[in-house]
């Protein structure tokens, strides 16, 4: 069985720390992997552009054929626009949105058991 692929949708630098930030979204990819799911983690990219001189909607289009990609997104707390995007951008391609791995995880499982 194919893992569902989860995108990552959190603050980075507009809300917190930006370092403390990416290491949430590390945690929480960790999590998602030892819970069955193939995440992709948006967050990793300040490890390509630490100055931030890639402007932001250039991680926008980016990130957004990604998202597009995706099973389901996990939204991490914090204000953040370009997580409000994503989200946004996932509801409109009716890819469910979750808050936490728990709802995400009871929601695939079910999935799973409708199929079998």
């Amino acid at each position: 069985m194919q893992r569902p692929r989860v995108y990552v949708s959190g603050p980075l630098s507009s809300s917190g720390n930006v370092l403390e930030n990416v290491a949430a979204a590390v945690r929480v990819t960790r999590q998602l992997i030892r819970a069955g799911f193939a995440p992709f983690c948006p967050h990793l990219s300040y490890h390509v552009d630490p100055a931030g001189e890639i402007p932001h909607g250039t991680w926008m289009e980016i990130d957004l054929p990604w998202l597009g990609a995706a099973d389901a997104v996990l939204r991490l707390p914090g204000e953040s626009l370009g997580a409000e995007i994503e989200v946004a951008e996932a509801r409109q391609l009716g890819i469910p949105v979750f808050t936490t791995v728990a709802d995400m995880t009871h929601h695939f499982a079910g999935e799973a058991s409708a199929v079998a």
